[in-house]
């Protein structure tokens, strides 16, 4: 017995929001995660002709938000492993974008912080997201975006709870 999808030819790009016989709530979750893996993968796209993995520009991301976090706070952030973080610190560190200090309020821990190398970069970072951040919300208005923003800090909360 035939399926929809062996009906198909090969290579035909379908609608995935072709959801419809799910119940709203089951279409917002698969169209969240649909949204996400795109956006993710278009603005990988766009940064990889600057060389920067997506775990890179995810940590130089949270660390200049977070100047003088500790490497357990920064994996915290991107909710990965202590160790992962601090390879991937490492590796920035060496590349000459990211650097450790000692803190004067725990000689244990270190503090990381961005060099003056990573700002041309972390600019950059921040013009595609702009871009992508216009592309996504074309056709919105500023009420409509807070709307949403609401909506999506009700769900997190909702998830967070586990």
């Amino acid at each position: 017995m035939a399926t929809e999808a062996d009906e198909k030819p090969m290579g035909t790009i379908s609608n995935p929001f072709n959801i419809r016989d799910e119940t709203p709530t089951r279409q917002v979750g698969l169209r969240m995660t649909i949204v996400s893996r795109l956006q993710r993968n278009n603005f990988d796209r766009k940064v990889a002709a600057l060389n920067v993995t997506r775990s890179q520009w995810a940590m130089i991301a949270i660390v200049a938000r977070y100047p003088g976090s500790t490497q357990r706070s920064i994996a915290e952030y991107l909710e990965m492993s202590e160790a992962s973080a601090g390879r991937l610190i490492d590796r920035l560190c060496a590349e000459g974008l990211l650097e450790r200090r000692d803190r004067r309020d725990d000689r244990r821990a270190r503090a990381v912080y961005l060099t003056e190398e990573a700002r041309p970069l972390l600019d950059r970072l921040g013009a595609i997201a702009t871009e992508s951040e216009q592309k996504m919300f074309a056709g919105f208005t500023d009420e409509e975006v807070e709307t949403l923003l609401d909506f999506m800090t009700r769900i997190y909360e909702n998830v967070s709870r586990g």
